[in-house]
């Protein structure tokens, strides 16, 4: 299960795809259902029943907070726990249960456990601009034709930015460099991930981006005495497809009448870099030596170590019934 993806915490969907009952996702492979019991945070579980296999997603969501198998009634709780089987009381309900994640909401977001048979080994190290309650934050949803190493990596390039995005945020750059220019990238390990800036020339323009294990990049945007950040949320679902969330927060323009504007600015970044992106094609992101790399690739290659290191080949198993 979760082949290549397996025993890390990952954002799933948006709180607000839960408003219509149970929601249907596809992570790394595997189909999950999520849903929101009344009284409680999240629940989310492999969307097939034990019985015959049909999707939980299809059913409904009990005043008792279970999630009801469309097919015969069967109802899971939050944990997976089989807590009905109508027309059958004498069925032993300990041996008849779904398969559950461990899942938490953090700010306006699902995530998600990928082991099953384990306890998750801690909470989620959640980006402060993905957490904080006191920020204003404004989402885009894409979706790409790509591995998602590929759409992770990309996000973690800084060179790219005077070329696909020089109509927008690479604007200035692509303005300030010569063909004798220098860009230097730094990359510092951190707890969570790590940090990359970047100088073009000996400049420092302030803006730096954070590596958040295993698929998140937070992108510090300097804005003297405020905060702004662009964060790109990479989510696995099929071989060749990737979700893309993006996130943009901030502590000022908080009305929500300037939701519209900014969401056509992530919009027009996210899409500038999809077309270069799936022109690469499906396959992930090869090892380091397979291709030929410069200096200023110092931190895509950090998430390549990672990525062949700690994910690649994980794959993690069901937890027993009972």
């Amino acid at each position: 299960m979760f082949a290549s993806f397996a025993g890390v915490w990952t954002p799933l969907l948006h709180l607000r795809e839960l408003r219509r009952g149970p929601r249907a996702v596809t992570l790394a492979g595997e189909r999950l259902v999520v849903f929101r019991p009344p009284g409680a945070d999240v629940a989310v579980l492999l969307d097939r029943c034990p019985h015959r296999g049909a999707a939980l997603s299809l059913g409904r969501v009990t005043p008792q907070g279970c999630i009801e198998c469309p097919f015969h009634g069967w109802q899971f709780d939050a944990r997976g726990r089989n807590r009905h089987v109508p027309l059958d009381p004498d069925a032993r309900l300990s041996r008849l249960s779904a398969q559950a994640l461990p899942a938490r909401v953090v700010g306006d977001l699902v995530w998600v456990y990928t082991d099953p048979s384990a306890e998750a080994p801690a909470e989620p190290v959640v980006a402060e601009g993905l957490r904080a309650a006191s920020l204003a934050r404004t989402y885009v949803q894409r979706e790409w034709r790509c591995h998602w190493t590929r759409a992770m990596e990309n996000m973690l390039d800084s060179p790219h930015l005077p070329f696909v995005h020089r109509r927008t945020i690479g604007k200035a750059m692509a303005r300030q460099m010569t063909a004798a220019s220098r860009m230097d990238v730094r990359w510092e390990a951190t707890p969570w991930g790590g940090r990359a800036s970047a100088t073009l020339d000996g400049r420092d323009g302030g803006a730096y981006l954070e590596f958040h294990r295993p698929n998140v990049m937070a992108l510090h945007i300097p804005v003297p005495g405020r905060h702004l950040r662009i964060h790109a949320l990479v989510i696995p679902a099929e071989p060749g497809r990737t979700r893309l969330i993006i996130c943009q927060s901030r502590d000022f323009a908080r009305s929500r009448w300037l939701n519209p504007l900014f969401s056509w600015m992530n919009r027009r970044i996210a899409d500038e870099d999809r077309a270069v992106v799936e022109s690469i094609g499906s396959d992930e992101v090869p090892a380091a030596a397979q291709q030929r790399s410069v200096a200023t690739d110092r931190a895509t290659l950090q998430f390549r170590k990672y990525y062949f290191e700690s994910l690649r080949g994980s794959a993690s198993q069901p937890r027993s019934a009972g």
